[in-house]
């Protein structure tokens, strides 16, 4: 089902670069977010609310899913699901629609999506995640992502996460999104699951050790570009989440000081401008 997004579908040779994107966040990370962003970083990699393959398979109107506008590239749509043929299915959608990556959520806790066996819930079924992952690389040739945390409620040992990484890496993807995180399954609301569990940033920084042939990316709790830059001491890539949302005008210095380059905007009110520009 192609859509006129104005775009050709990348091929899996083409390198991504993550060295810095914004977290797909339920009705936030919307396109018309996805445009603002625009404003302030041409190399932001964006990504898509999550998007499971009921809504895409069995919804009505499933295209209003994949539809962005042009110049939100580079753009990843996120999937939640745990079906290997639906995953695949949904990941050939991705592709036909133009998305320059797919990714697997395997960490969002809330008790909705632990129902129907998506998000965090399911690190515990390492073989249903592989099963995943596969299907949607032989069902498309953009990059297959996915995205986790480091454990599930009480698991403290940095093994968990090392022998998930490990486990999962054996289908031949190559980038791995970690929240440095536990996910609390039951207890906690998905807000308190962004905030009590304690950050482990040294046990994603040791998966890039233990795993150097893998792209690795941090993600949780970091608010500054200065704080991005620590961390990419470490590890391949950085994603922000919802600083990028409350106080956007950090991602005005992302181009600059994390790639080198010129910045879009010098200040708010061009900033505002150039987006009104836009719509």
């Amino acid at each position: 089902m192609p859509l006129d997004n104005g775009v050709t579908p990348v091929n899996s040779s083409t390198k991504l670069d993550r060295r810095f994107s914004i977290a797909p966040m339920m009705e936030w990370t919307t396109s018309d977010y996805r445009v603002f962003v625009r404003t302030l970083s041409k190399n932001t990699l964006l990504y898509t609310e999550m998007v499971t393959t009921g809504a895409l398979l069995q919804g009505n109107h499933p295209e209003r899913f994949l539809r962005y506008d042009g110049c939100e590239h580079p753009i990843a749509l996120q999937l939640g699901g745990s079906d290997a043929i639906a995953l695949g299915k949904c990941a050939k959608m991705a592709e036909q629609a133009g998305f320059d990556e797919v990714n697997l959520n395997v960490g969002c806790p809330s008790d909705r999506v632990q129902n129907s066996l998506i998000g965090a819930c399911l690190m515990a079924h390492p073989d249903k995640v592989k099963d995943a992952m596969r299907a949607m690389q032989d069902s498309c040739t953009i990059p297959v992502t996915i995205k986790h945390r480091i454990g599930l409620d009480d698991q403290e040992e940095y093994s968990v996460v090392r022998d998930f990484v490990g486990d999962i890496a054996t289908t031949g993807v190559k980038t791995f999104i970690v929240h440095a995180r536990n996910a609390i399954l039951a207890g906690l609301s998905p807000k308190e699951n962004r905030e009590i569990p304690p950050l482990k940033y040294h046990y994603v920084h040791q998966l890039k050790k233990d795993f150097p042939e893998l792209e690795i990316i941090i993600n949780g709790g970091i608010k500054t570009v200065e704080e991005c830059q620590e961390q990419l001491a470490h590890v391949d890539g950085v994603m922000v989440g919802r600083e990028a949302y409350h106080n956007p005008w950090i991602l005005s210095q992302v181009d600059n000081v994390l790639f080198g380059g010129q910045p879009l905007v010098h200040d708010r009110y061009r900033g505002a401008r150039s987006f009104r520009s836009l719509c």
